[in-house]
């Protein structure tokens, strides 16, 4: 499985990414083990979404889909509203 998640930094912002072992990426994320990583000066982050997907083909696609996205779609999605997620497309974000 490959996952596509959202993390909730300190300062309010979200983060994307992908992986194919989630609890080991947090753990890198909490741990700063990439310095160049958006969320090493945001920490500490929380884990506010995750989706699951077969291939990693799918995941990047979703992944890179949620990056375009403005920070009020990725809190519908957080939030599992689908219809402001529609909403907010409709009207240009």
């Amino acid at each position: 499985m490959f996952y596509v998640y959202i993390l909730k930094c300190s300062d309010g912002s979200f983060y994307t990414g992908y992986t194919d072992n989630l609890a080991k990426r947090m753990l890198q994320h909490s741990q700063a083990r990439f310095k160049n990583c958006y969320t090493v000066k945001r920490l500490p982050v929380i884990l506010a979404f995750q989706g699951a997907f077969k291939t990693k083909e799918r995941a990047l696609i979703i992944e890179k889909q949620i990056k375009e996205w403005s920070k009020r779609q990725k809190q519908a999605l957080i939030n599992d509203d689908w219809s402001e997620i529609i909403r907010l497309s409709r009207k240009g974000k």
